[in-house]
This record gives C-alpha cells, structure tokens and sequence, in this order.
C-alpha cells in the first residue's frame, strides 16, 4: 500500500535525526543557542578558537582551550601551506567555490594529528591562495601566532587588518560556527555515520553547502542592493519587485518564524564597520523598508530578515570578493562540521531514512 505524505514530512521538517550537545534552533522564538550560549552573548564574549573549544569539547569529552585550539590551528595554517603545492594542481581551470571543493577533498590525515584541526586550519588558507590566485598573485604564508581571524583576512587581502575589521569577521566566524540539524551539517553526519572519515564528512558537507537553497552564499544580497542603488529607489523597486512575486534576497527563513537572531549579531558588527566605507543607512532603510512591506503582503505570517542580509553587507565591508563568501562562510562552520562529524562517530548509529515509494507496482 502506498503511504502519501506531507510536504513537511518529506522534508523532514521536525524530524529529530541526532541527539547533540552542540546546539538548538529554535524558529518560534527566534533562539540559536550554540555549546551552551545564546549566539549573541557567544559572539560577545568569544572568539571563534573559543567557539570551537566549546564545539569539540562537547563533541569529543575533551578538555580543550581557548589557547590550545588557538596554538592548534596556527601550526595547521602552517601544515596546509606547506600541502599547498599537492592540493592546487587539481584546482586549475576552476573558479574560487569549485577549487575550494577540489582542494579540500585532497586534505587527508597528517601523522596522527587531530583532524579537526587539520581540517579548521587548512580552510583559510585553502580560501586565501584560490583568491589571490584569481588576482594573479601568490598565495600568502599564514602567521601561526595570529587569530585564526586576523590570518584569514591577511592571507585572502594581502594586509594586516584593522583590529574592528578582526573583530568583524570574528563575530561572524563564531555566529556561523554551527546551526542545528542545517543540510551541510546533516550531510557531513550521515557520511559519519558510515564510519568514514571526518574528512570525507566535511567535504561532503562542503557540496551541500553550495547549493543555493543552504543559504551559505548571500551576493544576491549584494545583487539586490546594487540594483536599487539609491535610496528614492527603495520604495518604488521593493513594491516593483514584489509586484512581480520576485524573492527579496536576506528576508525569510526555512526555520525562523521570527527575525533571525543572528542578523542582530551581525548588524551590530556591521556598525563598528560603518566607517569602513559600508553604507549602513542605506543598507538599514532597505531592510526596514522591506519588512514592512512584507508584513502588509503576508501580515498572517510576515519573512524577517535573515542571517544573510547581513553578512553580505559585512564580508562586502571587509572587501572579501562576492565568489570567495561561500568558502569563507566554511571556514567558519567547518566548526561546527568537525564537531558533528566527531559526535555521530563517536555516540550516534548509521543514518538510514525509509522512503514512500510512490511509483507502479507489479501486477498480481
């Protein structure tokens, strides 16, 4: 007998795949809580290497800290520097995403060292060298006493930043970290399943990271505000747009069912950039803008901004090219994947959905 089944039940929307100490979306309330935390106070009081402590702590009952995961990743920076000569030759002809694919799926266990941070470390540094080779230039050595978020910039921009635009990318390294039972992170759990290794999990989880419903790529944002360009233009492009039944890029959320708590996170972040260059109040007036003319389109059940809007604004304002957002939105949650990974290994069972075949059957 067939069984027909909801549109949310094939999604498997509220379906609980894994048990997890890492962390909790709540869409009803507009909560994230990661490790422990709220996201915002963790973006207030952390940085991403404490994020990550708290991350595989919880996935691996270790004892890590703040310093050791710091320490960790410097000397892995260094590591995946070094491999860069056997990761880029399968990255020619490819573009920043694509490359970024091909080079993270030839990382592969070093002499016994952690993968986690085998796998942390090599991110940005995988990220840095394809976009200074897109601009014709060689690729940066990491500096393994920096911030795993001052190196990041330094290594994709050629400079030393600014100590605000560190604790930009910081706030958005720890708000991106992990984010529930997300698709990458489903996915890079159920090759975990398997037994196979964190570092097929996470190339896994990259893939499905790339697809434009994940939400890990926000240039149409960016996309959306350059074509409005001005603000007289708010009002009569929004309502032109929406007219047309057209998708306003950083509104709406598969989960949240209010504002996006990370969009708070990141806006704030935004601010102390705003003279970075970044035209926030034009940014904040289409954002306003927007939400009201939702609410009066759908007021049963209005899009809120999401994490999106805002860290297309933010990566822009830290000049990280629109083709390098979705890698650098993996150097942050390869966090949260590693951690994953580690905790359905080590407490969870293979993951083996059912399916509703729907399809003929044979005759009696």
């Amino acid at each position: 007998m067939n069984i027909h089944l909801t549109k949310s039940q094939i999604g498997l929307d509220g379906v609980p795949a894994a048990e997890t100490v890492l962390s909790h979306v709540d869409g009803e309330r507009g909560e994230l809580i990661i490790a422990g935390e709220h996201v915002g106070r963790l973006a207030a009081i952390s940085s991403f290497e404490g994020v990550t402590a708290r991350l595989w702590n919880g996935a691996g009952k270790t004892n890590l800290t703040e310093a050791n995961v710091r320490s960790h990743l410097g000397l892995a920076r260094e590591r995946a520097f070094a491999r860069l000569p056997d990761l880029l030759p399968a990255t020619r002809g490819m573009g920043i995403v694509d490359g970024f694919r091909a080079a993270v799926a030839g990382l592969r266990a070093e002499n016994g060292l952690e993968h986690e941070a085998t796998i942390v470390g090599a991110f940005p540094v995988i990220a840095g060298a394809l976009v200074r080779r897109a601009k014709g230039l060689e690729p940066l050595a990491p500096d393994p006493n920096a911030s795993h978020a001052a190196d990041t910039l330094r290594m994709l921009r050629g400079a030393t930043p600014e100590t605000r635009e560190v604790a930009a990318l910081d706030a958005y390294l720890v708000t991106a970290s992990d984010h529930g039972m997300n698709a990458s992170t489903f996915t890079a759990r159920v090759v975990a399943s398997t037994q196979a290794d964190l570092f097929a999990a996470v190339t896994a989880g990259y893939c499905a990271l790339t697809g434009p419903l994940h939400g890990g790529a926000p240039e149409p944002v960016l996309e959306m505000l350059d074509a409005i360009g001005s603000r007289e233009r708010i009002q009569p492009w929004v309502d032109a747009a929406l007219a047309r039944g057209e998708r306003m890029m950083g509104f709406g959320h598969r989960v949240y069912r209010v504002r996006d708590p990370r969009a708070d996170v990141l806006k704030t972040a935004v601010e102390a950039l705003a003279s970075n260059g970044t035209d926030l109040p034009f940014a904040g007036e289409v954002e306003a803008y927007i939400r009201s003319a939702l609410r009066k389109k759908n007021p049963e059940r209005p899009l809120e901004t999401n994490v999106e809007f805002f860290t297309a604004i933010l990566l822009d304002a830290l000049a990280i090219p629109r083709q390098a957002f979705t890698p650098i939105f993996a150097v942050a949650r390869a966090a949260g994947w590693t951690a994953h990974a580690r905790e359905q290994q080590r407490t969870g069972r293979l993951i083996r959905p059912s399916s509703s075949y729907v399809g003929a059957m044979p005759e009696a």
